[in-house]
């Protein structure tokens, strides 16, 4: 029997709200506990800012943060193209306020045929890649 859906949750913990739901005013973390000793704390302490993030979002950031950057390496993980792969690195770029996240793939950099064609002799991008960047 497959495990529920909720297991995976339970395993990996839900993510706190950003918002309140009632004002949107930014929620602050106000309690802590230790599940081994039940001790808790009650105070105003500073949130994490990549906490918060979604499992696919944590995902991106640990691919693209382990291959140094490699956007070529985040598409191959994420099973996307190059042009989409930086689209949605922008969206989590957006979604933690480092810049705005408006590109879509059309908005991609502008391509320099010849250096796509270079980077293609090179090894640097495979024929579907190229062909992607050029289209």
């Amino acid at each position: 029997m497959p495990p529920s859906p909720r297991a995976g949750r339970e395993a990996e913990g839900y993510q706190p709200p950003r918002e309140c739901p009632v004002c949107a005013n930014v929620l602050h973390v106000t309690r802590l506990g230790c599940e081994a000793c039940g001790t808790e704390l009650s105070g105003r302490f500073t949130g994490c800012t990549y906490c918060s993030l979604s499992a696919q979002d944590r995902k991106i950031l640990r691919v693209f943060l382990t291959s140094r950057g490699n956007m070529k390496e985040l598409a191959r993980e994420l099973g996307v193209s190059y042009p989409t792969a930086r689209v949605r690195y922008s969206e989590l770029l957006g979604r933690l306020g480092i810049e705005e996240a408006d590109v879509t793939v059309s908005d991609a950099e502008p391509v320099d045929r010849e250096d796509v064609l270079r980077r293609l002799a090179a090894g640097e991008l495979d024929l579907e890649e190229a062909t992607e960047l050029l289209s």
